[in-house]
């Protein structure tokens, strides 16, 4: 008998067939094979938003051989990506090749193993025509705002432009916190800070000045701070109150996909899109020394904190082994998932958790061993054993002024002895107090009033958007990282360095949507649409009902808003730089184009002088010691360069700094990030110096 299992990748393919073994065959479609036209609507909006699907350009060979090889067939399994993407691929697949649609041939794998990938096939079920739908609906909502707004704004500010249901709130987001920024005024405060011994050790510990005369206090100026510094000047420094006590830390919980991207890219520099490509990597199968392809991690896209039990009692074997019994918690953990969660896939999880990221290193990229290392380390933290603390807090008294000083030490370190969350508050923190008791007087090392200034929110970063997203409901877990690459190609926003910030263009274009289009960059509005899809799949909301309800709004503001500016076009301003043009002494303007931004003369189209913007980086060519500029290729990566080319050929990945090599006196350059090492360039020298 002759079974066709179809899948997305190759890659996928060649993992699941190892474990399915002869009779099978299975093969990839590639990806999406049908899609709504790019050239026109391709929904009707008059008969149910009926959509009119179209082969995809390019795929005529694999469409070709699928339909040979189906045809030849007993029978065909789609085993596609276990969500709504993947659904709806199984179901383009079904219609394509005329399969039955009530037969039981939808498979899916969790995780790429042989456990998974037998329980998968022993259970074939028919395709979910609500998963289906959901995804249909979100495609059509999305191609309804994108081809019914983006003709608007074409129109009234660029042509060009697009919109986008998600990615127009995201940008907004990000409007929103600059312009936060912007109207931020400082409010100036102060703080009285001592350092002080115990009469017991000369080791020394900060203290911090929180109350005078039995009231909380805040010191608002340099005349307030002054004064209570001369009070305190002959002062006794006392201990008043000493409480020690000792408390739990819990392990974070496994990682769904929003938090992965989110500590990827703090631990590890990663934006969402490089984390979601190893993670899809690690899933669909990696070949590993003695065992072949093998999946490492379950699905990648989850928003669930559900831990199957033959992964946990794994995972404890493995901690008992290695770290013996007193690190495993007195039961297995149990993670509550946020309200809303779908809870369609456990959380993202090594599939082998006693295979450690050492045994594999040699089979991995770096980039699928840095991820396969934090989500095991991850996982395997949050089934170990709450850490224990020694804190202690003292009171201290000064003429009455009460200043507070805390620390702890690890009197147990346990899920800590593999993975820690940490943040700068538990950082300062963690030293310990020397030995101190009641009534003890303790010594003035210095006391000292320090000015500050309270801070505006900070910019977005890919990490703090995703949790922003999340938090506000907006998009799901395979969204997060595409929106982000959207908004960022068609330059509504730009980075600056890790953090995002809004073009001029992204700025126009929001306060256009907002006057005009206020619910499509509404985050309630925008969260509600994905509570309503949320609804679709799980059966309780008819798709058609749901897109007539938006689309009669939609289609009617649509119309308000050409009315409204009829004849009406917005100027998007310039950003006037200090580059003279050299050919009418102009100072030259930015712009953006369709691959990105240049300089151009404002004198256009008299003068039509444009050229690269060049971004110095402070180092210096180790080749020829003239500048050394930040470049982009082809494909958008940032790479440093000689500014002298083509006659200087230089180039590298790593980043260019200040600093000066102490062997040569060149330029030296920061590889594998802020952990990874300084390096000499220039060609001989061989001077290197880790950042550790």
């Amino acid at each position: 008998m002759s079974n066709l299992v179809i899948v997305e990748s190759p890659a996928k393919a060649k993992t699941i067939q190892k474990y399915l073994g002869p009779g099978y065959e299975v093969i990839a479609s590639m990806g999406h094979v049908r899609d709504l036209p790019k050239s026109k609507l391709g929904v009707d909006v008059e008969h149910d938003f009926a959509p009119h699907y179209l082969d995809m350009k390019g795929k005529e060979e694999v469409i070709k051989d699928l339909k040979k090889r189906a045809k030849k067939s007993d029978c065909v399994y789609l085993a596609t990506d276990p969500d709504r993407e993947g659904e709806a691929i199984s179901w383009h697949l079904a219609q394509m090749l005329h399969l039955d649609m009530n037969a039981d041939n939808r498979v899916a794998f969790n995780e790429i193993t042989k456990t998974g990938v037998q329980s998968g096939m022993a259970n074939p079920h028919k395709i979910d025509i609500d998963l289906v739908n959901a995804q249909q609906a979100r495609r059509i909502l999305d191609r309804l705002v994108g081809y019914k707004l983006s003709p608007f704004l074409w129109k009234k500010v660029k042509r060009g432009l697009s919109a986008g249901r998600v990615q127009s709130v995201a940008v907004r987001l990000i409007v929103d916190r600059e312009e936060e920024i912007r109207a931020f005024e400082p409010k100036e405060y102060w703080s009285i800070d001592a350092v002080l011994t115990s009469p017991r050790s000369d080791k020394s510990f900060n203290a911090k000045l929180t109350a005078v005369d039995g009231k909380k206090i805040e010191i608002e100026n340099e005349a307030q701070s002054n004064g209570l510094l001369e009070r305190l000047k002959q002062a006794d420094f006392i201990v008043t109150a000493i409480k020690k006590r000792v408390t739990k830390k819990q392990p974070a919980p496994p990682f769904i996909t929003s938090t992965l991207q989110q500590e990827a890219s703090k631990r590890l520099g990663f934006q969402s899109k490089r984390t979601m490509k190893a993670a899809q990597e690690l899933y669909e199968g990696v070949d590993i020394d003695g065992m072949g392809a093998v999946g490492l991690i379950t699905y990648m896209r989850t928003d669930s904190l559900r831990i199957s039990a033959d992964a946990q009692q794994t995972a404890a074997d493995y901690i008992k082994a290695t770290w013996g019994d007193s690190y495993l918690p007195d039961k297995p953990r149990v993670f509550k998932a946020k309200k809303g969660a779908q809870d369609a896939h456990e959380a993202i999880r090594p599939t082998m958790p006693d295979l450690p990221p050492s045994k594999v290193r040699n089979n991995l990229t770096d980039d699928q061993f840095k991820l396969y290392k934090l989500i095991w380390e991850r996982f395997i933290a949050s089934q170990m054993a709450n850490a224990l603390l020694d804190t202690i807090s003292v009171d201290i008294d000064a003429d009455k002024c009460t200043f507070k000083a805390s620390g702890y030490s690890v009197k147990f370190d346990g899920f800590t002895v593999l993975y820690e969350e940490k943040n700068e508050t538990e950082e300062e923190n963690q030293k310990m107090l020397p030995p101190l008791e009641m009534q003890d007087k303790l010594g003035v090392v210095s006391l000292e009033g320090n000015q500050h200034f309270t801070q505006p929110p900070p910019r977005f970063t890919e990490a703090t958007l995703i949790k922003a997203l999340e938090e506000n409901g907006i998009g799901r877990p395979s969204t997060y990282a595409p929106t982000i690459t959207t908004i960022l190609a068609r330059m509504y926003v730009e980075r600056d360095g890790k953090q995002l910030k809004p073009t001029v263009l992204g700025e126009v274009t929001t306060q256009v949507m907002k006057e005009h289009f206020a619910h499509i960059v509404d985050a309630d509005f925008t969260a509600k649409m994905e509570t309503e899809l949320d609804n679709v799949e799980q059966g309780t909301t008819d798709w058609v009902n749901m897109l007539r309800t938006f689309y009669d709004d939609f289609d009617a503001t649509l119309k308000t808003a050409e009315e409204a500016m009829e004849g009406k076009h917005v100027k998007i301003p310039d950003e006037e730089t200090d580059v003279v043009c050299e050919k009418c002494g102009r100072n030259m303007v930015i712009k953006i184009g369709p691959y990105g931004k240049f300089l151009a003369c404002p004198g256009f189209p008299e003068c039509r002088n444009a050229k690269q913007i060049i971004q110095e980086t402070g180092g210096t060519c180790p080749k020829c010691g003239k500048k050394v500029v930040q470049k982009k290729s082809k494909r958008g990566r940032t790479f440093y360069g000689c500014s002298g080319y083509p006659e200087c050929t230089f180039m590298t990945w790593n980043v260019p700094v200040e600093e000066k090599c102490p062997d040569c006196g060149c330029s030296l350059f920061q590889k594998g990030g802020k952990s990874g090492m300084l390096v000499c360039e220039k060609e001989g020298c061989g001077y290197q110096r880790s950042l550790k």
